[in-house]
């Protein structure tokens, strides 16, 4: 079932970095805004590994608002070591809300599409590739399309 809870789980199964670092992080975020740019995408892009922003550009017709958009989907992924859509849809699928189950500020964490985990394999979660700007399905589909994308491309 293409946009179910365990189809999310297992596209970040198979999204995993053999390593990550500054110049993956550019690399990945050079092909992120090329992308959105060349789709006329409003988005904010942003890589974080290790607690640092490695990578962050703001495309035309983004606002102040998508920084913080984007801070608050990465503080959901490193909490929760999942996609910000996926810990979202866990929640709704309880049959409750990201805020019910977990008690967090909504001004501190948002449970919306647009943020993936950057998973090394042997490591875990080192950091998240976020995406905001558009909805948040669309937010989440972009981010792993292009993840998708980047990683078949290093592996040929």
């Amino acid at each position: 079932r293409p946009g179910s809870q365990s189809s999310r789980f297992l596209q970040e199964e198979r999204l995993v970095f053999t390593g990550f670092d500054h110049a993956t992080a550019w690399a990945l975020g050079t092909q992120l805004v090329e992308a959105a740019t060349s789709a006329a995408l409003p988005v904010v892009v942003s890589i974080t590994c290790g607690g640092q922003r490695l990578f962050h550009a703001a495309l035309k017709g983004t606002v102040p608002d998508n920084d913080s958009w984007v801070d608050r989907k990465v503080r959901v992924v490193l909490r929760f070591g999942h996609s910000s859509l996926y810990v979202g849809t866990q929640a709704r699928a309880a049959g409750s809300t990201f805020e019910e189950r977990t008690g967090l500020p909504l001004s501190e964490y948002a449970a919306h599409g647009g943020s993936s985990p950057i998973i090394v394999r042997g490591v875990g979660v080192v950091g998240a590739v976020t995406v905001s700007g558009l909805p948040q399905v669309e937010n989440h589909a972009f981010v792993v399309d292009q993840l998708t994308g980047f990683l078949a491309q290093a592996v040929s």
